[in-house]
C-alpha cells in the first residue's frame, strides 16, 4: 500500500504529463527546428481541414507528424544530456549529435513524401 506522503496514482501521471508539455514548450522556445515543425504541423492541419480528408489520410498526416516530433525531441533530450555530460567538444559525442540530427532529417523527408503522396491528389481532386 502506498504511503501518504507518496503521489496518487493520478497526481504521478499528471505530473509527468506536466513534465512533458514543459519539455515540448521548452523545445519549441529554444529550438528553431522545431518552430519550423510547428510552421508546418499548423499548415498540414489547416491544409487537411480545407480539403476535408478522409479519416485514412489524416491518419498518415497525424502519424508522420508525431514522428517528426517525436524525434525532434528525442534529438533535444540528447543534445542537452551531451552537452551537460561533456561540454568540451568530444568525437563521440558529436557522431551521437549528428545521428540524432539524421533520424530528424530522416523523419522529416519522409513526412514531406507522406505529405505528398496525401495532399497532391486531394489538390488535384480539389481543382476539378
Amino acid at each position: 500500500m502506498a504511503s501518504s506522503s507518496e503521489p496518487s496514482f493520478l497526481a504521478a501521471r499528471l505530473a509527468s504529463f506536466t513534465h512533458a508539455a514543459r519539455g515540448a514548450r521548452t523545445t519549441v522556445a529554444e529550438q528553431r527546428n522545431a518552430r519550423i515543425h510547428l510552421a508546418m504541423t499548423a499548415a498540414v492541419l489547416v491544409a487537411g481541414v480545407a480539403l476535408a480528408l478522409p479519416a485514412r489520410s489524416w491518419a498518415l498526416l497525424l502519424l508522420a507528424v508525431g514522428m517528426v516530433w517525436a524525434a525532434e525531441l528525442l534529438n533535444t533530450a540528447l543534445e542537452a544530456l551531451a552537452d551537460a555530460v561533456a561540454p568540451e567538444p568530444n568525437p563521440l559525442v558529436g557522431k551521437a549529435k549528428d545521428a540524432a540530427a539524421g533520424a530528424v532529417l530522416v523523419a522529416a523527408v519522409v513526412a514531406t513524401a507522406i505529405g505528398l503522396l496525401v495532399f497532391g491528389p486531394a489538390l488535384l481532386r480539389a481543382l476539378h
